[in-house]
């Protein structure tokens, strides 16, 4: 089962959306004095922050790795589901983050421990986006290598994919699956 036509338009009209966020990003505090920075930031993480959760809620009606046209063992769906759910956490806690930030500014507060508390949280939640969307991309492209449809169900280019026969993907697709029977069977109840 693919995603819907507005899941795919969802997805991909998200991602400019985030690449403006970081190119865009203020580089020193001191520049939100300018008070149409600051209004515009505003507004860009708050429209940025309502984007994020509308998605997110229309997303979770998908299962993760559903549209899959290979059976998909249980542990990669909960480590899919866990990047996932970081990719989101990401997502939400760089414009709260940053909405923090510039209501902490407008109220006076520069610096202090609230500041350079809301600064922590908004750098490590970049970092963690690209981190987590790293790996989004880069699992992508492996399943597009393995052909399980899930790079289908999303991509518009290069979705006529089908199961892989080279040895050398059902070698490591192998070895995969044998770690993930592995990891289930120590999490399995005696």
């Amino acid at each position: 089962m693919g995603h819907t036509l507005l899941a795919k338009l969802v997805h991909w009209t998200f991602i400019p959306l985030y690449v403006y966020g970081i190119f865009k990003q203020v580089g020193d505090i001191s520049e939100l004095e300018d008070s149409d920075l600051l209004l515009t930031e505003t507004i860009f993480a708050s429209v940025f922050l309502f984007i994020v959760l509308s998605r997110f809620f229309y997303m979770r009606k998908f299962g993760t790795m559903n549209a899959s046209t290979v059976p998909v063992h249980r542990v990669h769906k909960i480590i899919a589901r866990t990047v996932h759910i970081l990719i989101y956490v990401s997502l939400i806690l760089l414009p709260l983050s940053g909405l923090a930030i510039a209501f902490l500014y407008n109220q006076g507060y520069s610096d202090g421990f609230m500041q350079n508390t809301a600064i922590g949280i908004h750098e490590f939640s970049a970092l963690l986006s690209y981190i987590v969307i790293a790996i989004h991309v880069s699992a992508a492209i492996y399943s597009r290598i393995k052909g399980e449809g899930v790079w289908s169900s999303m991509v518009p280019i290069l979705n006529k994919e089908t199961p892989s026969t080279s040895p050398i993907v059902v070698k490591i697709n192998s070895i995969e699956e044998s770690v993930y029977d592995k990891i289930e069977n120590l999490f399995k109840s005696d």
